[in-house]
């Protein structure tokens, strides 16, 4: 079965490019050829390429999994700073209501007919 391809904004795609370019990085700072760093992941050496390259296609499973492995801190923090900060999103989610509901516009007069 064949993906559909997958569509990207600019900024989406640059972000994409800049994670693929940090992970080469972190694998070539420690140097992993690309087989030894896609058998550590359990991948086929084409999805270690696609990573790197910033596409879209791979799964953000596959790609949060490499850049922790080549020493990619995510979002600026390091593993127990970014579960504090999962947490923290956590709780401020279960204040929230759990459904958004479209708002009602009413009349178009502007009024509220009580």
């Amino acid at each position: 079965m064949t993906r559909a391809r997958i569509s990207v904004s600019r900024p989406a795609g640059d972000a994409l490019k800049v994670l693929g370019n940090q992970i080469k990085l972190g694998r070539m700072a420690r140097g992993w050829t690309m087989l030894d760093t896609a058998a550590r992941l359990g991948v086929d050496h084409r999805t270690l390429r696609a990573v790197e390259a910033g596409s879209p296609r791979v799964s953000i499973g596959t790609v949060f999994n490499t850049a922790f492995l080549v020493g990619v801190n995510l979002f600026g923090l390091s593993g127990p700073e970014l579960a504090r900060a999962r947490r923290a999103g956590e709780d401020i989610l279960a204040l929230l209501p759990q459904q958004v509901r479209e708002y009602d516009q009413g009349d178009a007069d502007g009024e509220d007919d009580f």
